[in-house]
């Protein structure tokens, strides 16, 4: 029976290069063709490449195997959320038309058997980190993105390649580390959130950490983790949420 809702984020395809981006991608298909038969939902919560811009005639090159498995469960009738994260944010209509998959820029709320949603990919948000948010507003403001489409799709995907890898060896290993309650900014967002009002389920990517944090009785905060390290992702059954493995790494999630 198909009564299942799966949370993923951040698979990173296209990095750090094409031979370990396909042999992921191929275990992320493998993932989404063993739940086809249980899944009513599947929110794919931002960073499913790690840059993915649309011309108006062109996309990407790659990826070809997760698109047909998302065109797939598309017409098997299985409903289909994205999320942009920071490296995918220049969406169009793509998944709209292929999918028939809607694409949200900002946070969300949904309500699932009585249970009380907040997903979104997760950047930029909480206190802190004002140069990216600042960088966020411009990369996302449609000037922007006008002027970067009229670069030939080859040197407009080489700079964005470019400044992905780069952004990615300034970060190094700080993502993998746990900051503590009064340091992780999206725990602090959430708890913010909980004084104006009741949310059951704070899911969120971006953190690169498999994080599963009651912040009281009532409410708990999921960072999907990633598909590059810990292959982990959430299912929702009934009123039960949990965060899981794919790669039997569920010893790596944090929980509290």
């Amino acid at each position: 029976m198909a009564n299942k809702i799966y949370f993923l984020s951040d698979f990173h395809l296209g990095a750090p290069d094409h031979a370990s981006s396909l042999e992921r991608e191929k275990i992320i298909v493998q993932f989404l063709d063993k739940i086809k038969h249980d899944a009513a939902e599947i929110f794919l919560v931002g960073d499913m490449f790690d840059f993915w811009y649309e011309y108006r005639k062109v996309v990407p090159k790659g990826f070809v195997r997760l698109l047909g498995k998302l065109g797939e469960l598309a017409d098997a009738g299985i409903v289909m959320h994205f999320f942009v994260g920071n490296h995918d944010m220049w969406m169009r209509d793509y998944f709209q038309q292929e999918f028939n998959m809607p694409v949200y820029f900002h946070p969300k709320e949904f309500e699932r058997n009585g249970k009380k949603f907040l997903i979104g990919h997760g950047d930029g948000l909480g206190p802190g980190d004002h140069g990216y948010k600042r960088l966020k507003r411009i990369f996302r403001n449609p000037v922007s993105k006008f002027l970067f489409g009229i670069f030939p799709p080859m040197l407009g995907m080489g700079l964005a390649n470019y400044l992905s890898r780069r952004s990615r060896a300034q970060t190094g290993a700080s993502e993998e580390i746990f900051l503590g309650e009064d340091k992780e900014w999206l725990i602090i967002y959430c708890k913010e959130v909980l004084t104006e009002r009741k949310i059951d389920f704070f899911v969120f990517g971006h953190r690169h950490l498999a994080i599963d944090y009651r912040l009281n009785e009532d409410s708990r905060y999921i960072n999907l983790g990633d598909w590059i390290h810990y292959y982990t992702y959430a299912v929702f059954e009934g009123s039960v949420m949990e965060l899981k493995s794919y790669m039997g790494n569920e010893h790596k999630i944090i929980r509290h």
